[in-house]
């Protein structure tokens, strides 16, 4: 008898896209970058230090588990030279040396090669590592301790301290904070973190280029957006607006750059949609009835652990074969 069946589709993948790991890790660095420059501009020689350290470190420790693990050397492609970036980027100007190598160590070994390398991390390991520090030695990513060390021609008090503690200081003080100083960076946070401008055109450099898509981004900014209005809404006096959630502490770099993590991120439409969502609004809990100032180190941590469950809402195959 004739199978009835026309079309039978079997495993991925059928085609190559022609993009690379390694044209995709430089890619994304080139983005980052620009931001990474204004930051060292901004708060001198420490973060150029920090910077250099977190790149040249990760990249260290990518070699030493490779050799350790008898492994081919993998620094080539981009991936280690990447997460030193980015941690470096959310790092305050004065983190001492030994938080930085200790940082890269756990997201190089604990956040990326324990788990099987690159591609098998469910967690990003950028968070993982800032995370473990957040929890161990909380006082080193107090921005405000940064003010003894500068001296700003801004306001310089980290914004979401503030938004944190509305109700205990005088009315009208989140007000200071206007939209546009916050998008051209002039406030107190990670050294690539504060320009929201160019981390915004560098994630738009990369959706456009394919190398991430829109929907994570755009739905983990939504997310924030809305739970804001939603908190400021109720009660205008102890939330502060979404300006404030949107347009500083770590909002921007991760919705661009650490939620759409190809690893802990899912690959279909509906669960990228549902993936931001659920980050964004996470992330404005945390600030506000959480224990954390920040809360996208955390929220991004926690929808990286629901990725598996999400991914699985998936269009049906047609002709699937069982």
């Amino acid at each position: 008898m004739i199978s009835q069946k026309k079309l039978i589709v079997s495993h991925a993948p059928f085609l190559h896209c022609g993009a690379g790991i390694t044209e995709r890790n430089y890619n994304i660095l080139l983005a980052a970058l620009p931001a990474a420059l204004v930051g060292i501009l901004r708060f001198g020689i420490p973060a150029l230090g920090v910077v250099s350290l977190a790149i040249a470190s990760a990249i260290g420790w990518e070699y030493l588990f490779n050799r350790m693990a008898k492994r081919s050397i993998s620094v080539g492609d981009g991936n280690a030279a990447l997460i030193g970036l980015l941690f470096a980027m959310v790092l305050p100007a004065t983190m001492p040396w030994w938080a930085v190598i200790v940082g890269t160590l756990i997201a190089i070994f604990i956040g990326k090669q324990i788990f099987g390398g690159l591609g098998s991390n469910p967690f990003n390991p950028v968070m993982l590592s800032i995370a473990i520090l957040m929890v161990s030695w909380p006082a080193l990513l107090d921005f405000d301790g940064m003010l003894v060390n500068y001296d700003f021609s801004f306001d310089a008090m980290y914004p979401l301290k503030v938004a944190k503690h509305m109700a205990d200081l005088s009315p009208g003080a989140i007000d200071r904070y206007t939209a546009w100083n916050l998008l051209l960076g002039n406030q107190v946070g990670g050294i690539g973190a504060t320009c929201g401008l160019l981390i915004i055109l560098g994630g738009i450099y990369l959706i456009l280029r394919g190398f991430i898509r829109w929907e994570i981004p755009v739905s983990f900014l939504v997310g924030v957006g809305l739970t804001a209005v939603c908190f400021n809404m109720a009660d205008a006096n102890n939330y502060a607006g979404p300006a404030i959630h949107l347009l500083s502490g770590y909002t921007l770099i991760g919705a661009f750059f650490l939620a759409t993590d190809d690893a802990s991120s899912p690959v279909n439409t509906i669960p990228m949609l549902l993936y931001g969502l659920l980050g964004g609004f996470m992330t404005v809990m945390i600030r506000n009835i959480g224990a954390y100032v920040d809360g996208v180190v955390f929220a991004i941590l926690l929808i990286n652990l629901a990725n598996p469950l999400l991914d699985k809402i998936r269009p049906r195959a047609i002709g699937k074969v069982a």
